[in-house]
């Protein structure tokens, strides 16, 4: 049997894991692994795997995974393949709230994966539609946040874990989530509620009566995030179904909300690239893309101060960074608000104050074809 050749660009923890998984795997090889490092300093990898070269990725690949986490780079790498017609898989929902609706635009495949938290509510919602299931509210499950979290904190738990100290920023002081749950709104139908996600703080997954009561105001299914300690690390869909309740008694207990609006649809966990190779199959059998930031999105993610920022400064990083925290924001009323990923290295030329929405005024933006393909997104 032929293997399927999977181009891999990215050489960190998400894209190490598919390599190892893709060894064990019958239908798949990684043919080529792209990387911005020196070939010679990176260890573990089978000799002739990893380049430099993006059109040698490209030329050695049937389908390209990206998950590098930059945004300016996955945009380039998936603008070669996309052009070569090659069909791309991600799991890199930061690549898909910036730059990803270019590429929906141009009628190109490109779909995140399963795995992470809007491959999972997206294929969660692909199994209870099919119930007979109305979503009311696509939720992200978290234990803790802290918007503001201290540099040698975020340094030991990187350590700790074996994942790069950006990643492990973007995760405690919510941006990542905010990512996720834009993508989870654009791609899926969903808004968020005024004034922005509420993250309430729960003692029970089943206290989830207060979103359905949002959704019904909005008259739309909403996206948005829960604390709740204990709770396991998935992912739920809160939704009614007319059906399950002409059943009454024999459907209850944990499927319920507390006050019985609707009923629990849950994931208790999301497996990254444990799971992301079943997307890569579905795709070679036909399947259409499971999730994308859509052709028009309404969510992008704005940059906002975590405390003061003075002219002349740098912000090396937007995302994963201690200079600011994403939030989702409506882009039609945030026209100059910069997206948080595309913030790489960027000088500061006016002051901003701590709470304040960092915009395009306020820093020299480096020209690329990520900031090109964003301004396009946000002037239709």
């Amino acid at each position: 049997m032929n293997k399927t050749r999977i181009g891999v660009v990215g050489t960190g923890f998400i894209a190490t894991g598919l390599r190892h998984l893709i060894q064990t795997s019958p239908d798949f090889v990684t043919s080529k692994i792209l990387t911005r490092r020196p070939v010679n300093s990176i260890d573990g990898s089978p000799e002739g795997i990893l380049t430099n070269s993006l059109n040698e990725l490209i030329d050695h690949s049937d389908i390209v995974f990206e998950c590098s986490g930059d945004v300016v780079h996955a945009t380039d790498a998936i603008l070669a393949a996309t052009n070569a017609k090659k069909k791309v898989v991600t799991l890199n929902a930061e690549f898909h709230t910036t730059t990803g609706s270019y590429f929906v635009r141009r009628g190109d495949y490109i779909t995140d994966a399963d795995g992470d938290q809007p491959g999972c509510l997206a294929r969660l919602k692909q199994e209870i539609i099919g119930m007979g299931f109305e979503p009311m509210a696509y939720v992200n499950i978290k234990g803790f946040i802290n918007l503001n979290p201290e540099r040698k904190e975020m340094e030991y738990w990187s350590e700790q874990q074996g994942i790069r100290l950006e990643q492990v920023v973007s995760f405690t002081d919510g941006t990542k989530l905010q990512i996720e749950q834009a993508l989870v709104a654009n791609g899926l139908g969903a808004t968020i509620a005024p004034g922005g996600m509420t993250g309430a703080r729960v003692e029970n997954l089943n206290d989830m009566d207060y979103l359905v009561r949002i959704a019904e105001q909005m008259g739309q299914a909403v996206s948005d995030f829960t604390l709740c300690k204990g709770a396991p690390p998935g992912v739920l869909i809160v939704a009614k179904n007319k059906e399950a309740d002409r059943l009454g008694k024999y459907i209850v207990g944990p499927l319920k909300t507390t006050e019985g609006l609707a009923y629990m649809m849950l994931r208790p966990y999301h497996l990254c690239h444990l799971e992301a190779l079943n997307t890569v199959r579905r795709v070679i059998a036909g399947e259409d893309m499971l999730i994308n930031n859509s052709a028009n999105p309404e969510f992008t993610i704005a940059a906002i101060a975590k405390g003061k920022i003075s002219r002349g400064s740098v912000i090396e990083k937007g995302a994963g960074g201690f200079e600011v925290r994403g939030v989702a924001v409506k882009m039609s009323t945030n026209k100059n608000a910069v997206p948080i990923c595309l913030l790489q290295n960027t000088r500061v030329i006016r002051d901003i104050e701590p709470g304040q929405t960092v915009c395009f005024d306020d820093v020299e933006m480096t020209e690329s074809n990520a900031l090109n393909f964003y301004q396009q997104i946000l002037n239709g």
